[in-house]
């Protein structure tokens, strides 16, 4: 019985503050990557380097986790203080912050996803939006120049998906962070720079948001669906209507369809 590689022959780029987005059925592998990304797991062959640092480095692990921060899919994981200030000075705490600085951290992290005003309250007394917010804001108090996203609304209602994207894009923005989030969410993709399409352990697409999603029939072969609107905009052109390939937002397709008038 043969080998099957989780991940086999990936080779990608990713400068300091890109959004990159990973998507891919499950079993394509797209999580596996993740976790190399923090020295969760380190490559059998070949080499993942995280700002500079070797992951498979025995003496650099530290200071990998420290760089790429990881938020999981099920912030009850992740969570793990009694209290949400205590939670998110845990990370901090252990990286032998200074107690008055592991505050500053606390309070900026926690005002920075919008829980300062639940910094006194118990986590499980959240929604799954504001704890996987609370989750979020543990890894930025350590300071990562990366954070890497697994899934994280996969366990959220579409108010609460939403609600942590616009968190970590604010983020990104203000404090330069590179961002790389794994989903298959497909209207999670739309604002990132380069979308990589994994299947098999394999790259099978790379390119923006509007290029992969113009690719509606490979998409499909990949059984991955499209942004709604997309969708419509296809089905609209496939009756005649001169509507481009790769309309990402309905505003998009409203403005297009209202000068056809």
């Amino acid at each position: 019985m043969g080998t099957h590689r989780a991940i086999d022959e990936v080779d990608l780029d990713v400068c300091p503050g890109q959004f990159i987005a990973i998507l891919g059925h499950n079993g394509s592998g797209k999580s596996t990557l993740a976790k190399h990304m923090n020295a969760i797991l380190i490559p059998t062959e070949g080499t993942m380097w995280v700002d500079g640092k070797n992951t498979s480095d025995p003496e650099e692990l530290w200071n990998v986790r420290q760089t790429a921060g990881m938020v999981f899919q099920n912030p009850d994981n992740q969570i793990i203080g009694t209290v949400v200030e205590e939670d998110v000075g845990f990370g901090p705490e252990n990286l032998g912050v200074p107690s008055e600085e592991i505050w500053q951290r606390v309070e900026k992290s926690l005002s920075a996803v919008g829980m300062i005003e639940y910094r006194h309250h118990s986590p499980n007394k959240l929604s799954g939006g504001q704890k996987q917010r609370v989750a979020i804001a543990g890894v930025v108090a350590m300071k990562p120049k990366c954070i890497v996203l697994d899934e994280p609304t996969a366990m959220l209602d579409p108010n609460g998906r939403k609600e942590v994207l616009r968190t970590v894009q604010e983020l990104r923005k203000r404090e330069h962070i590179t961002v790389i989030l794994i989903t298959h969410y497909m209207e999670e993709v739309i604002d990132a720079d380069q979308v990589i399409v994994m299947d098999q352990g394999h790259v099978v697409m790379q390119g923006t948001p509007r290029e992969i999603f113009s690719q509606i029939d490979l998409l499909k072969k990949y059984r991955l669906d499209v942004p709604q609107v997309t969708m419509l905009a296809h089905e609209l052109r496939k009756r005649g209507l001169p509507v481009p390939e790769g309309v990402l937002r309905k505003e998009e397709l409203v403005e297009i369809l209202c000068q056809l008038r």
